[in-house]
């Protein structure tokens, strides 16, 4: 990949409304796309506008996806100061996530994780990440 490139992570849900609401309230994420119908398909793109980095959710009309496969579906991120990591937890629990040991007891020794309503996990870590 070179610089300039886009990432995007695709999650299916039976969910989309309540799934968008969750992570743009827990994740101060901004609604930078949504469509409806598109070969079936309806959704919604997350993220920051000037970060290179998307979450899009989406359901296929008539069709079940169910709840998350494993437990150890997970998105991590870095929040390197303790009261924006703080701030960032609460707003998680404000959102409706739940919070829950992790799966991999590695996430839970320098951060929270918590599940969405699809049992997908996000992992907040007070660290920067480091190679």
């Amino acid at each position: 990949m070179k610089p300039g490139s886009t990432m995007r992570v695709v999650r299916p849900t039976d969910n989309l409304a309540a799934i968008a609401r969750m992570y743009v309230k827990g994740l101060g994420l901004d609604v930078l796309a949504e469509f409806e119908d598109h070969h079936g398909f309806d959704g919604v793109i997350l993220g920051h506008p000037k970060q290179p980095y998307h979450i899009e959710f989406a359901s296929q009309r008539g069709h079940e996806v169910g709840k998350a496969p494993t437990r150890d579906h997970l998105l991590v991120f870095y929040i390197p100061d303790k009261e924006d990591w703080e701030a960032a937890c609460e707003q998680m629990i404000s959102a409706g996530f739940r919070e829950m040991s992790s799966y991999n007891p590695y996430w839970d020794l320098q951060g929270r994780t918590f599940e969405d309503i699809d049992g997908y996990r996000v992992a907040l870590q007070n660290a920067a990440w480091t190679k």
